[in-house]
């Protein structure tokens, strides 16, 4: 059983708002780092392009700057947590 963590916006109250926790699928990309042994410490990049059902937790946020709905269309392209271990499941 997890705990809820208590979420609030520093410095734009007037805008925080929260979305419900939530379960879909879509098609996305995982992106690992991967250290390359060389002098500089370098990374390279490995991507995963899949889709399965993951989750969002309930999130308390604010955006004065866009709406809702291009929130809703800028997701697919945002990088952003899916807890395998512990989804989300709307109710819970």
């Amino acid at each position: 059983m997890t705990q809820a963590t208590m979420q609030h916006v520093v410095d734009d109250v007037a805008n925080q708002h929260s979305h419900p926790d939530v379960v879909h699928t879509h098609d996305h990309y995982h992106v690992s780092h991967h250290h390359s042994g060389g002098v500089l410490g370098e990374f390279e990049h490995r991507t995963s392009y899949h889709e399965h059902e993951h989750n969002h937790a309930q999130l308390v946020h604010a955006h004065g700057n866009r709406s809702e709905t291009e929130e809703r269309e800028d997701h697919d392209a945002t990088a952003h947590t899916h807890d395998h271990s512990a989804p989300a499941r709307s109710g819970a």
